[in-house]
């Protein structure tokens, strides 16, 4: 059961960005750097959240309030389409089809962010990549815009540099991988610019500065809107 959240646009105050399926904040903190107002919501608590939480269910919270926001984005659980839960047979529940649907109710701009595994059930996704941002990670993750958004998918060039095979210590001169039981916290923390995050949140999100990066494009979309609103 989710509470309601009480939010109101103020003139000055910034559009409103719900983050669904939140975790640790990973896109949250690259929304708030491209000037959102962060409300983020998790059926687990997460109590290193940086913003304004809820807990409860993400798909039924979209449905219910959903239209209070101006942009959102959602991350349904990976897990079923990532290549280590594959290997191990973990079984997980498929959560994007309901999150589209819901995300659709809601007359407003979205994105729905996942891994390469679930790229045949996104729809005209953009990949963005670590090395795009200058981040010694790849990284490589999908967003299929909607709700009338529109993101432009960036150049990608060549890998040049090796990456650390996964798991296995960063060596020098190679990109770290951070997905699984991985070693080096402290330097993915550096190299993904999420210092308050603990391994498992590590290896569940995406780089603030890809959430940056769409928020900017949101805002752009948003402008008239908004200062019609305000």
């Amino acid at each position: 059961m989710t509470q309601p959240t009480d939010i109101r646009r103020v003139r000055g105050s910034r559009p409103r960005l719900l983050d669904a399926f939140c975790r640790q904040g990973g896109a949250g903190k690259g929304y708030e750097d491209a000037g959102f107002d962060v409300t983020g919501i998790d059926i687990t608590p997460q109590p290193l959240y940086p913003y304004r939480f809820v807990q409860g269910d993400a798909v039924a919270f979209i449905r219910e309030h959903g239209a209070e926001f101006d942009f959102i984005h959602a991350s349904p659980p990976c897990q079923l389409d990532s290549d280590c839960q594959r290997l191990h047979g973990n079984a997980h529940p498929d959560l994007i089809d309901p999150t589209r649907d819901a995300l659709e109710t809601t007359g407003r701009l979205w994105v729905i962010e996942n891994v390469r595994g679930a790229l045949p059930k996104l729809r005209e996704p953009v990949m963005l990549c670590g090395a795009m941002f200058g981040l010694e990670t790849y990284r490589h993750r999908y967003f299929e815009p909607g709700g009338g958004f529109r993101l432009e998918q960036p150049g990608h060039y060549e890998h040049t540099v090796p990456q650390a095979k996964m798991g296995r210590p960063v060596p020098p001169g190679s990109y770290g991988q951070f997905v699984g039981n991985f070693s080096g916290v402290d330097l993915a923390r550096r190299v993904m610019n999420v210092p308050w995050m603990t391994r498992e949140g590590i290896r569940e999100c995406i780089p603030p500065v890809y959430a940056e990066h769409i928020g900017h494009a949101a805002r752009r979309m948003l402008a008239p809107a908004w200062e019609v609103a305000a």
